[in-house]
């Protein structure tokens, strides 16, 4: 259980701070670059929420925890010296991977097949699922960088990968399961 008692510490003022082990790094290093873009994804989430229905709002919900989750699984390097942490290690684990695979193949057999890109819009819930499908490109691209560098969860960054592919089909869901989907026309604007 987590207990913030006080939430300034002034021990980050000078540009640095804690991961989870203990371990004081650069605030703009690529791991804090990281979880940190995790948290702002899991803030777009909870704007698109307050627009959903109840089995919608539910499994965004669902997915905001999973994303707290990945916070402290990309916060935490490695275990500690002798290979024992003094608690256990929050991690994803494939399973969050597979759950979300089997919501996309569920919500996305109802929905027509695409025949041009999409522009994000149409319903508001689906506007903010396609924000929150950008910030989770972006989370994906810094835990690439981050794992191209150090140690980071292969599981984590599948769970970013997938996850965007979820947001763009909920989008679709949120757009009266696609009809209402604004689709991109190509050149549409062009005058020669």
């Amino acid at each position: 259980m987590v207990v913030l008692n006080k939430i300034y510490t002034r021990t980050g003022d000078k540009g640095e701070t804690a991961l989870s082990d203990g371990q004081r790094v650069a605030k703009h290093s690529a791991r804090v670059d990281a979880y940190g873009t995790v948290d702002e994804l899991n803030a777009t989430l909870g704007l698109a929420r307050l627009h959903a229905g109840a089995e919608m709002a539910g499994r965004i919900a669902v997915i905001q925890n999973d994303l707290f989750d990945l916070g402290a699984d990309l916060s935490r390097p490695d275990m500690d010296k002798d290979g024992q942490a003094p608690y256990p290690v929050l991690r994803i684990i494939d399973a969050q991977v597979d759950r979300l695979e089997a919501e996309i193949d569920a919500m996305n057999a109802d929905l027509a097949p695409l025949r041009s890109f999409i522009l994000p819009g149409g319903s508001v819930l689906s506007a903010h699922l396609h924000l929150s499908r950008t910030v989770a490109r972006r989370a994906e691209r810094a835990a690439t960088l981050l794992a191209a560098f150090e140690h980071a969860n292969p599981a984590a960054v599948r769970y970013l990968n997938r996850l965007s592919d979820w947001l763009f089909v909920a989008g679709r869901v949120a757009n009266n399961q696609g009809q209402d989907d604004i689709l991109w026309v190509p050149g549409a604007s062009r005058q020669e």
